[in-house]
């Protein structure tokens, strides 16, 4: 009954194989959120993979229709050993981005686990089944060794994430005292080196949206009207160099935030970027006066997602009708997320693009969160990772990408550590996603000795 057992217990979880046999169960359900044809999926994997595993460890299970119809259902799962006691919340996610199954190299399928060195090949080992599952096992090796948890867990499991998490909010809001907790302990996302934990306390925010040139009814030959009719294309291609600078310095004043304070830099200071896993970083793009982590972590970032005017697979001697792009601001804390678009609008205006349309996308994305890092629960969890692994966490004010973290530290009021189990060459959201099985087996160790010290009654104090 030690933490050194735990953590052995989980290690030996491991090593027998039973975390890759677990995983690969998971793995085959093919949950796409975004695929209506494997709507009945979505419940299915609650229901059959994880609502068991929770059972077997004296949760109650509860499944939910979503307040919005046809989203996916979400599961609440809670183990209350005693009030008196702090109150962890954990969520996950058990739905998939698309699969694109052709697009995956010969020998791996979405759908089917497939074990290659160190590497565990399918849809959502790294998003996010491996991660819950992770922490489930974290949670098993705890309460098989001490007899008892030492603390109460609520376990939230939604199937939308990849839709922009609808109904989330709105379930939340209405389950509050279900979900109350002392804090928000959950994983998603990269490391930032594979070999050295990381820790981060909220996320960017994003919205995308269509800018869009419609200027008349088909497409005419070039010849006969070349100089004549407005080319939809250049004129989209202007509008876009007036929203960043050549280097991508964002140039519309509402999205140059005010949050990147000497706190926040001191903690992003020395932070690797970039490194062996994942493509090299272009020094001479973003901000020109802030440091890489500043650009990612710190500060704003605009993308054209796609573009298209005219049939770039088969062009033809023609001046196209319509031209669209599709963008996305990544944003951080001390933007205001009602003021995107609006602001968008009256800089486009200034510069003369009023025939630029801006169409909001039909999917949700979520606002912008971020934990001080002097916290005591994110000194309390960097502490006891540190004394697991022997290194020092990574700590990050918020990740680069975006999450449903406003639900749990706006609407639900709890504090906000994550403590993500992959890392970011992982093929997350594209073809031959996987899980790296060093990193999976050190996440199995932090988390049960984390999952420990938090039954050891040594926790921050309620607020």
């Amino acid at each position: 009954m030690t933490r050194t057992g735990a953590i052995d217990a989980v290690s030996d979880y491991f090593d027998a194989g039973q975390f890759v046999s677990d995983l690969a169960e998971l793995v085959a359900h093919e949950t796409e959120s975004q695929t209506p044809e494997q709507a009945k999926a979505l419940p299915r994997y609650l229901a059959k993979a994880l609502v068991p595993r929770l059972e077997a460890l004296g949760f109650d299970c509860t499944i939910h229709a979503n307040p919005v119809v046809g989203a996916g259902p979400i599961l609440v799962a809670e183990r209350i050993e005693d009030d008196a006691l702090p109150t962890l919340l954990s969520y996950g996610h058990g739905d998939v981005i698309r699969a694109q199954t052709y697009q995956w190299r010969d020998g791996l399928h979405p759908f089917r686990l497939v074990e290659e060195g160190d590497r565990l090949y399918g849809r959502g080992t790294a998003d996010n089944k491996g991660q819950h599952l992770i922490n489930i096992a974290a949670l098993t090796s705890v309460l098989q060794t001490r007899g008892a948890l030492g603390f109460n867990c609520r376990f939230l499991v939604e199937m939308g994430e990849e839709m922009g998490s609808p109904g989330l909010a709105a379930f939340c809001e209405a389950h509050k005292d279900a979900l109350a907790a002392d804090v928000l302990i959950a994983s998603d996302g990269p490391r930032l080196q594979p070999d050295t934990p990381t820790l981060f306390m909220g996320a960017r925010g994003g919205v995308s949206f269509d800018l869009v040139v419609d200027l008349r009814d088909g497409a005419h030959h070039s010849g006969n009207w070349g100089g004549l009719l407005a080319d939809p294309a250049m004129i989209l291609a202007q509008a876009l160099s007036v929203i960043t600078d050549a280097r991508g310095q964002i140039r519309v004043p509402e999205w140059r935030p005010t949050s990147l304070t000497d706190d926040i830099r001191a903690a992003l200071r020395d932070l690797p970027v970039d490194g062996e896993t994942g493509p090299s970083i272009d020094p001479d793009w973003g901000e020109e006066d802030l440091t890489p982590a500043e650009r990612v972590f710190g500060w704003n970032s605009f993308a054209v997602l796609a573009m298209k005017s005219g049939v770039p697979e088969a062009p033809v001697n023609a001046i196209s009708a319509r031209a669209v792009a599709a963008c996305q601001l990544r944003y951080v804390v001390g933007t205001d997320q009602a003021d995107i678009l609006p602001s968008l609008r009256r800089h486009l205006d200034a510069h003369g693009f009023t025939a630029v349309e801006i169409a909001p996308h039909d999917r949700g994305f979520f606002d912008a969160t971020r934990l001080p890092p002097g916290h005591t629960w994110v000194t309390f969890v960097a502490r006891s990772i540190q004394e697991t692994s022997g290194k020092a966490p990574h700590i990050l004010p918020n990740l680069a990408g975006s999450l449903p973290n406003e639900v749990f530290a706006d609407i639900l009021g709890l504090p906000t550590v994550w403590v993500p189990h992959s890392y970011r060459a992982c093929s997350q959201h594209a073809p031959n996603e996987h899980l790296l099985k060093p990193v999976a087996r050190d996440a199995l160790r932090l988390m049960a000795g984390l999952f420990w010290d938090i039954g050891a009654g040594k926790t921050p104090v309620r607020g």
